[in-house]
């Protein structure tokens, strides 16, 4: 093992065939390091504090912090027992996972920290960076090997005691101790980590290269490809934590005006609420970005400052930095409205109107911003969600509309803002909606009450469908019956039972009959009596299936087809052969392929349901009062709803497979070569069936496959 640090490999061993390493042979090795990878950090903050030389740093200048760096070189044996103590602790102890941050950490959260443990995280987490940086394409070999020595088959890197983490966590505890000003501990805790992350670079790579030479197998990445030249990932692991907290700590220096000089008087106790609504509207990179490039205010004349007291508690009023940061977040939350091109230029002008009471509402109620429920936001949330129903000014409804939305900006001028004001105007506006909407939410209940029983019925149908199939196995059958059964049929026989008020298994005996039609088709040797069997069940058995076929809406030409093969057939068995002309039909509709796959149900809307959804089907386009697929449309829709069905958990709604998809979602559709604004108001319980209406109530249903097969085509989109 090397004694100096790089100057030494950590050993490529001669004997690839001698034993490996233990994991404490490991840890050993690199414990041994400690002091001399300390060693570089010092000499390295020495050279960056010496008034001269070509590694000389600025920040290193004032002499407070140049004084501070001479007393850690005069102390450095002292130092260095510091760190190599705590790291030794850290690492046989796990790490550190008592101080560990969460995996994620929101905002609401950092009201749970004293003022100097946010700073220390912050301070953390900068020194966290600053390594990752460096070790980035050596540590995913070294966590490869190292997770193997722990047991693992995966590449584990949060378990590997010598992660990053660790020697960072040691730094910051051994300057702690060396350095007890927090003003100088901030100025070199990113520059020690910065040398520490150069130096730890090389010490993974000599750990990895010693490992392998040993014989020692890397672990598999985790979902991942294996790199052949390291055996790992290659990807580090993001801390969204730690960035969570370096975010907090670019806003608070560029609402000061100064990255260099961190400004922290009253931050954390005036912050939170407006980070909160940022980071649930996934905001917060984009208001550092405008932060960044707005214009830089003109410099006031230079002064005398003392250095010691400027890396002090600034001259900041308490509460500034926060009452900022809620303008700024007001502001970009009303820029994004005005610049929404979904909105039409007479609503901007009202909603910037507008923009005045919520900047005061914001300024003394906190809340505005931690409660997405607030009725300030629900206001703004429903005036733009209703907007979305009208493209033109032209259209129906849109001054209606656009009379309420003045009344509410009167309102909030008339009146003293406050979240009761905004509450009383979202009920105003809310009672008057739904007087205006009364009739139309009544065609869409009606249509989804519609849309419900399809769903339930083609559920059942899917059961009745897969007993049909078992009690056709080994029986000679032509294709186009088992496909009636498991699908027309099934549909007829589901209906009936939904249907049926008393509690009936079988109301009408639809599910007897097949038994019945079954035995009248089979392909078998002639059987004594069959002849004058069929001639008195079948008129009989024809017009109840007649019956039940009507009760579902079944297309008559498709109902024609069935009977046509079905009656050839009969006609064959009762003429027993004798007739060569019904024998050859008989055996053309018996070679005749089936249309659907065994598994195969089809979605099926009837005549009324489709007509009071305003079902779409995909060919076309078109808003029909009845719906007829073709056998190949029919498979296919088939098939995709036997997936989803399979899919779904029975009585557990799942939402639309498109995360953007969701009821109140607005879209536009190409419905018989024109594009219609609809919201997506309603999804059946397991996502088979969707809902759009339109301005005027106009509902458009359609299938899962439907919708995908719009999208994808690029005939539905969200605007």
């Amino acid at each position: 093992m090397a004694t100096k640090m790089l100057k030494l490999r950590l050993g490529v061993a001669d004997d690839p065939t001698a034993m490996q390493p233990s994991l404490s042979d490991c840890l050993a090795a690199m414990l041994k390091q400690a002091e001399p990878l300390m060693d570089e950090v010092l000499q390295g903050l020495e050279a960056g504090a010496l008034a001269t030389g070509a590694r000389r740093l600025p920040a290193f200048q004032p002499a407070p912090v140049r004084n501070a760096i001479l007393r850690l070189q005069e102390q450095a044996d002292e130092v260095k027992d510091s760190f190599v103590a705590e790291l030794t602790r850290l690492v046989y102890e796990g790490g550190g996972k008592d101080q560990v941050q969460p995996e994620t950490l929101r905002f609401e959260d950092l009201q749970l920290f004293e003022d100097a443990q946010l700073d220390q995280s912050i301070e953390l987490a900068r020194a966290q960076q600053e390594v990752a940086l460096s070790v980035d394409d050596t540590l995913p070999a070294a966590d490869a090997l190292v997770s193997t020595m722990l047991g693992w088959r995966t590449i584990q890197p949060g378990l590997n005691p010598l992660r990053p983490e660790v020697f960072v966590r040691a730094l910051q505890h051994t300057l702690v101790q060396h350095v007890p000003e927090p003003h100088l501990r901030e100025v070199l805790v990113t520059p020690a980590a910065g040398l520490l992350g150069v130096n730890l670079r090389k010490l993974y790579r000599e750990l990895a290269d010693w490992l392998r030479s040993t014989g020692v197998e890397p672990a598999v990445p985790l979902g991942g490809r294996i790199n052949k030249a390291t055996g790992a990932s290659g990807l580090p692991v993001t801390d969204a934590a730690s960035k969570t907290l370096l975010t907090l700590d670019k806003l608070r220096k560029l609402l000061t005006g100064d990255l260099d000089q961190p400004k922290k008087a009253e931050f954390l106790h005036t912050v939170p609420a407006s980070m909160a609504m940022l980071q649930d509207l996934k905001k917060t990179d984009e208001l550092v970005k405008r932060l960044e490039q707005r214009p830089k205010a003109v410099a006031a004349p230079a002064k005398p400052v003392d250095m010691l007291a400027e890396l002090g508690v600034p001259a900041v009023a308490p509460g500034r930095i926060g009452q900022q940061l809620g303008e700024e977040v007001v502001r970009m939350m009303f820029d994004h409205l005005l610049e929404d091109r979904r909105l039409m230029p007479a609503l901007k002008r009202h909603l910037k109107a507008m923009e005045p009471a919520v900047h005061k509402l914001a300024q003394t109620d906190s809340r505005f911003f931690s409660d997405r429920t607030h009725p300030a936001r629900q206001v703004l949330d429903r005036i733009t969600q209703r907007s979305l129903a009208f493209t033109s000014e032209q259209d129906k409804g849109w001054a209606r509309f656009m009379a309420s939305v003045e009344a509410a900006a009167r309102w909030l001028e008339s009146k003293v803002v406050d979240a009761e004001t905004f509450r009383e105007l979202n009920d105003n506006m809310q009672a008057q909606w739904s007087e205006q909407d009364q009739g139309t939410r009544v065609k869409r209940e009606e249509a989804a009450k519609a849309l419900l029983h399809a769903e339930q019925r083609n559920l059942l149908a899917q059961k009745l469908a897969g007993e049909f199939q078992e009690m056709l196995e080994g029986l000679e059958v032509a294709d186009f019956v088992r496909d009636f059964l498991r699908n027309a049929w099934a549909q007829v026989v589901a209906e009936a039972q939904l249907s049926c008020e008393d509690g009936s298994s079988d109301p009408h005996g639809y599910r007897a009959l097949v038994d019945d039609l079954v035995w009248s088709v089979q392909k078998s040797s002639a059987q004594r009596g069959r002849a004058r069997r069929l001639v008195q069940m079948i008129p009989t058995l024809l017009q109840r299936m007649r019956e039940g076929l009507q009760r579902i809406g079944y297309p008559p030409e498709m109902t024609q087809r069935f009977f046509d093969h079905l009656i050839t057939l009969h006609k064959d068995a009762v003429q027993e052969g004798r007739d060569a002309a019904i024998q050859a039909k008989a055996e053309a509709a018996w070679e005749e392929e089936s249309k659907f796959s065994d598994s195969a149900v089809e979605m099926w809307l009837d005549g009324v349901e489709v007509q009071e959804s305003g079902y779409v089907d995909f060919p076309g386009l078109e808003t029909d009062t009845e719906h007829v697929a073709s056998p190949e449309a029919a498979q296919a829709e088939a098939q995709a709803a036997q997936q989803e069905l399979e899919r779904a958990p029975a009585g557990e709604p799942e939402p639309p497979r498109d995360q953007e998809m969701r009821v109140g979602t607005w879209v536009e559709i190409q419905v018989k070569g024109e594009w219609v604004r609809a919201q997506l108001t309603w999804c059946s319980p397991h996502a088979t069936l969707f809902m759009f209406t339109s301005v005027g109530g106009t509902a458009h249903s359609m299938s899962r496959r439907t919708l995908d097969r719009l999208r994808s085509s690029d005939s539905l989109r969200i605007p």
